[in-house]
């Protein structure tokens, strides 16, 4: 009796064909605060929604560092994820340390280089082949307000850093903390990108901190960036150590600091906390022209297993969903990297933020950030970044500064 349920079974197997694996997916990630955690359950929500398996692996740190020590730890004892969250030439790194998945089917099948602007979509392959898919574009250069600190102080937001420190001496002698800080060293590069952008235009920020050229580095506009960045220094409060950025952004929230000079995932803060803007907050590029973008994308490593395979392909598929992009950045407070998608039901901040990117993508001002990992290489951003937090944290003369920012890229090519 047993055999011959056995063979009953094996026979309604075969005529009901192959059975077929069920997408599965891993997914390291490091979206981990209110409105990165809400944005990424979304994705998690569709793919169990298509017949998949998500299995999550959020690392804390906003900046990421953590994560990409796991994603070592994993790649190096041969068990590496489903997907993972990278970006800018971490991508490309990674394709030619180990390697990872030509999803050049789907990218081709869904017409991604027809919906992405040419530098995002660059972004995106290894050796001509698309290896990532890209979830959103944040612009870095913002300036966050709260608008009832501002309107009681009568202070419009800044368009150029004169008229920024002017509004943080007004704010200061009124006993109000000026601006909303952490002392974490990709924050202190943030705010220093921002400034040469601001002071030195996109011609200037593509010379010294892409194409790394010496005489930008060495320059006075250079030594003008390490002048208002010891003026803002005098601008943060005394415990900003160690402060993650979240926390900044909730001093701005809460009335306990005027500004936050932080990418727009910080708009995905207020809004997960119910804050509407133009009421609660206000936003403005940080002076100065040029849209600095930080893009997070997910790149797949080759993986043996048809369940994980099917899972990269419907990852890969979802991420780049006009549906899912619309979702997800109403969220996590960004604009979706397709350049299709509608933003009627976007705020002024998202829209004016997509308008930017646009008129960049013609113009030449849309710029890969440095401080998040979208133009350069470990090494040379490391190096700017060491010298950045120890002039940030000490009385190094902008002079000095500028020698130690020559010499540590030289040093880290």
């Amino acid at each position: 009796m047993y055999i011959k349920s056995v063979l009953a079974a094996s026979t309604a197997m075969m005529l009901a064909g192959p059975v077929m694996a069920e997408p599965t997916a891993e997914v390291l990630h490091w979206w981990t605060s209110g409105g990165e955690a809400k944005s990424v359950a979304v994705l998690q929500e569709q793919f169990k929604a298509e017949g998949g398996t998500w299995t999550d692996m959020p690392v804390a740190g906003g900046g990421g560092d953590a994560a990409m020590t796991a994603l070592r730890a994993r790649v190096l004892s041969g068990n590496a994820p489903t997907a993972v969250q990278l970006k800018g030439p971490a991508i490309q790194e990674w394709y030619e340390e180990t390697s990872l998945a030509d999803i050049s089917a789907v990218a081709e099948e869904n017409n991604w280089a027809e919906v992405l602007p040419a530098q995002i979509a660059e972004h995106m392959k290894c050796e001509g082949k698309w290896c990532a898919a890209p979830v959103n574009v944040h612009r870095v250069n913002w300036l966050w307000g709260n608008k009832q600190i501002l309107d009681d102080n009568g202070i419009e937001m800044p368009t150029t850093w004169d008229e920024f420190n002017a509004a943080a001496e007004k704010l200061q002698a009124a006993g109000i903390t000026p601006l909303a800080h952490g002392g974490q060293n990709w924050q202190d590069a943030t705010i220093f990108e921002t400034v040469v952008l601001g002071l030195g235009g996109p011609e200037f920020f593509q010379k010294a901190l892409v194409d790394l050229d010496p005489e930008a580095l060495q320059s006075d506009t250079m030594k003008q960036v390490f002048d208002e960045m010891r003026i803002i220094r005098g601008y943060v409060d005394d415990n900003f150590s160690g402060r993650d950025w979240n926390l900044a952004t909730a001093m701005v929230m809460n009335g306990e600091a005027a500004f936050q000079i932080m990418g727009d995932w910080a708009k995905g803060e207020f809004l997960a906390a119910g804050k509407e803007p133009g009421t609660d907050f206000v936003c403005a590029q940080t002076p100065g022209e040029g849209f600095l973008y930080n893009v997070n994308s997910f790149a797949f490593f080759e993986l043996d297993g048809e369940d994980k395979q099917q899972g990269q392909a419907l990852l890969a598929k979802l991420i780049m969903g006009p549906e899912f992009q619309k979702t997800f950045n109403l969220n996590k407070g960004s604009i979706p990297a397709r350049t299709d998608v509608a933003l009627d039901d976007f705020d002024s901040c998202a829209v004016e933020s997509n308008k930017a990117m646009n008129a960049g993508a013609e113009d030449g001002s849309l710029l890969p950030s440095y401080a998040h990992g979208m133009a350069l290489r470990g090494a040379p951003a490391g190096a700017i970044t060491d010298v950045v937090t120890a002039h940030f944290n000490s009385d190094m003369s902008s002079d000095d500064a500028v020698q130690q920012l020559v010499d540590a890229v030289a040093n880290a090519m």
